[in-house]
């Protein structure tokens, strides 16, 4: 664990799980995915040791919901698919 966040501690996790917090969560796990470095990996969007804190909170949400990891994956894929 990163000491920032050692400081900080886990982000809390909201009361009910709703659809909006679900897609954030799925929006957190895209941005916030691994990333190879010489160190080891990292967060792709803030370097930090993966997987850092939004990262973990993104899982916990969508575990909460009770998400498989397909169905993560293709609401990722959703996510990150050209809109037209």
């Amino acid at each position: 664990m990163d000491s920032i966040d050692e400081v900080l501690g886990e982000l809390p996790l909201p009361p009910y799980v709703t659809a909006e917090d679900v897609g954030f969560a799925v929006r957190a796990l895209s941005v916030h995915a691994a990333e190879q470095w010489p160190e080891g990996l990292r967060c792709r969007n803030d370097r930090a040791p993966h997987p850092c804190r939004l990262h973990r909170w993104g899982r916990r949400v969508v575990d909460q919901r009770g998400l498989t990891e397909r169905q993560v994956r293709l609401l990722i894929a959703e996510q990150e698919a050209p809109r037209r």
